[in-house]
This record gives C-alpha cells, structure tokens and sequence, in this order.
C-alpha cells in the first residue's frame, strides 16, 4: 500500500509542476509580447527621426569579436 501512495504521490507532484510550470511559460510569453511590442514602438520612432537601423547594425561590433578582446 505503502508503494502505492508513493506513486500517487509522485504522479501528483509531477502534475502540480507542469501546471504551475505552464502557467510560468504563459506568463514569459506575455512579458516577452510587451517587451516586443515596445521594441517595435522604438524603431518605428528611429526610422521616423532617419536612422537606419539596417546600417547601425552592420557598424556595430559582432559579439564574437567583442568576446576576443
């Protein structure tokens, strides 16, 4: 019986973490939604101003590179 319980146990614990993980994954989802969308808000307003964030890419140094110095 006692084998039993354990594995009920188990399969409870399993549940309940996948649950509440779900419900974080969902939450990370949300936040990295707002996060774009306020990305988006601020290259729109650099295009407007005529920056051209294509050639500001290419100027800018590569991780790779900044990680050899």
């Amino acid at each position: 019986m006692a084998d039993k319980q354990s594995k009920e146990e188990q399969i409870g614990f399993h549940k309940g973490s996948l649950t509440t993980l779900a419900k974080e994954r969902s939450e990370l989802i949300r936040i990295l939604n707002i996060v774009e969308q306020i990305m988006q808000m601020h290259i729109k307003g650099l295009k407007e101003l005529g920056v051209d964030l294509e050639a500001e890419a290419k100027k800018a140094p590569k991780l790779e590179e900044q990680l050899k110095k």
